[in-house]
């Protein structure tokens, strides 16, 4: 047995130790402030199930995951940035976590199998999270009015910043975007930031050259599939040795020239274009010989239909000499991804979902999930809509880039009431402004850095940026439960200032009630000196 006599080394043999000596907690009370427990009882899980068990047939069927256990891996799952077996893996090896999912007791089994994460991504949809998302923030405001009370909230950059009087000289401020009448103020309340980002997929980077490649050994594996249905027939040809030969002749060069990977392109598309149409002469000849059922899978369909749309569109850019192309497919498994072009410091194209979001005190919705490019500034009255059905009211001001502040949304905004924080349209004015209202005004725009800085938590702190699903729906999925996430622990912020404030609060009154019980009794004392002086005289 190995031994180690030195005495400032401490070491403990694996010999030694059994699991069955090792000593547990568990029959010890568990730690109340634990943050699964204190998360547990913020959600609102009986809203949450509701939600969830719409979207199901309560006769048919076999019957369904509890609720909370599905809702709560999903939680843990992106919270804690795992994949889908990882996930299984913590939620039975934690105590807290089977408590957060709602389990009575510790279990050493699968809550459920892995494969329902992919199913659940299936049936929850952004619509779904974004009703999800709806009730935290309702749970946010009731916390707000029980603990902080009406009068405690922050005043907001943005409200009051430009007197009434000097409103009209202040520099940004034009006509249509100045604040409301006295009589309008009240029915506008709060403040909504608004902007988009890409939620970059998983792939890797597209090439023509790269992407004919994958798709003429797809097409190869397909001539493979096809000629083993019809041993008898002879094999077409597909030269693979030679494409990929040349392939890797371009493909491995430091330096390649224009023309290299021109004349590369040209070589796969011909070799591609000649096994497309070795697997329509397949398919016919296995028409006629009567073969029953369709010859290749849903998957291979799908692949078949995909390298057929791809061979077209880098014919016609190739022919064309151009890079662009409507539609343009940058993935053969992922076929809905789309470039973004952005005009990043990262890069000027950027490969997924463009989301159009909204934030609200430190909560975001997304009002927008599309695979092309779109102009943003669309989504400001939609947005707006949002927030007045959540609210009952439009919003004070909006606070977003410029390229929202067009001529119409201004237009719509004026007739709301609605104060726009961008800069105005035509020549700056000649007025000049107060010092403090142009400090004020800035300071307002600089707010808007708070749902970049929401953007910035999701792609660092929950993989928005390495979306891993590859189905269209289930990726959006993906994308709303991470917005969903970010919104729980922007909860459980308000909850922690909501305690500390209360406990602040509790501590001011302790001492107010010490000090007047203090100064009772100091009164008590000097009447009684007082009584007994008059009495000794």
């Amino acid at each position: 047995m190995f031994k180690i006599h030195a005495p400032m080394i401490r070491y403990n043999s694996a010999h030694q130790l059994s699991i069955e000596e090792f000593r547990t907690p568990f029959e010890m009370n568990m730690d109340k402030e634990n943050r699964w427990v204190l998360l547990g009882a913020l959600i609102p899980w009986d809203a949450l199930a509701r939600v969830y068990y719409s979207m199901m047939d309560a006769d048919r069927g076999a019957p369904a995951v509890d609720a909370r256990i599905v809702i709560g891996a999903l939680i843990v799952k992106h919270k804690e940035g795992l994949d889908d077996r990882r996930a299984i893996e913590y939620i039975r090896e934690n105590p807290y976590v089977q408590y957060f999912l709602g389990l009575s007791t510790y279990t050493s089994e699968a809550v459920f199998d892995r494969s329902l994460f992919t199913h659940l991504r299936h049936r929850i949809g952004a619509k779904e999270f974004d009703c999800f998302n709806r009730e935290i923030i309702g749970k946010a405001e009731e916390i707000e009015k029980q603990v902080l009370g009406k009068g405690h909230h922050k005043k907001q950059v943005g409200h009051g910043a430009f007197p009434e009087k000097k409103q009209e000289e202040a520099v940004g401020v034009s006509p249509e975007t100045q604040a409301a009448p006295p009589s309008c103020v009240q029915e506008n309340k709060g403040q909504l930031q608004i902007d988009a980002t890409v939620a970059d997929q998983m792939i890797s980077w597209p090439t023509d050259l790269g992407l004919l490649h994958t798709s003429r050994e797809e097409s190869e594996r397909l001539i493979d599939t096809l000629h083993k249905r019809a041993p008898g027939k002879k094999k077409p040809r597909t030269y693979r040795r030679v494409a990929r030969k040349r392939y890797l002749a371009v493909a491995k060069k430091k330096h390649r020239t224009k023309k290299e990977i021109r004349k590369g392109i040209g070589q796969q598309l011909h070799y591609l274009q000649r096994n497309i149409r070795s697997i329509h002469q397949l398919l016919d000849v296995q028409e006629a010989d009567g073969a029953l059922g369709w010859p290749l899978g849903r998957r291979d369909q799908k692949i078949f239909w995909v390298i057929q749309q791809i061979c077209s569109q880098q014919k016609q850019m190739h022919t064309d000499g151009s890079h662009r192309h409507s539609d343009r497919i940058v993935n053969i498994y992922q076929p809905h991804v789309r470039p973004i072009v952005r005009g990043k410091a990262k890069g000027d194209v950027e490969f997924g979902a463009k989301l159009g979001v909204s934030l609200e005190k430190g909560f975001a919705r997304i009002s927008t999930i599309s695979w092309n490019a779109y102009n943003e500034n669309t989504d400001l009255k939609k947005q707006a809509e949002a927030y007045k059905e959540m609210h009952g009211y439009y919003p004070e001001v909006i606070l977003a880039d410029g390229i929202y502040g067009t001529r119409e949304n201004r237009g719509w905004m004026k007739e709301r009431h609605i104060r726009f924080s961008g800069k105005t349209l035509g020549r700056p004015s000649q007025t000049p402004v107060p010092y403090a209202q142009r400090r004020e005004l800035q300071k307002e725009r600089n707010q808007r850095n708070h749902i970049e800085g929401k953007f910035g938590q999701g792609k660092n702190g929950y993989n928005l940026s390495r979306i891993r699903a590859r189905v269209q729906g289930t990726s959006e999925s993906w994308i709303s439960c991470i917005f969903f996430v970010m919104n729980l622990v922007a909860l459980m912020k308000i909850a922690d200032k909501a305690g500390a404030v209360f406990l602040f609060a509790f501590f001011l009154t302790a001492i107010a009630l010490a000090a007047g019980a203090f100064y009772a009794i100091k009164e008590r004392q000097k009447s009684r000196c007082a009584h007994l002086f008059v009495k000794s005289t």
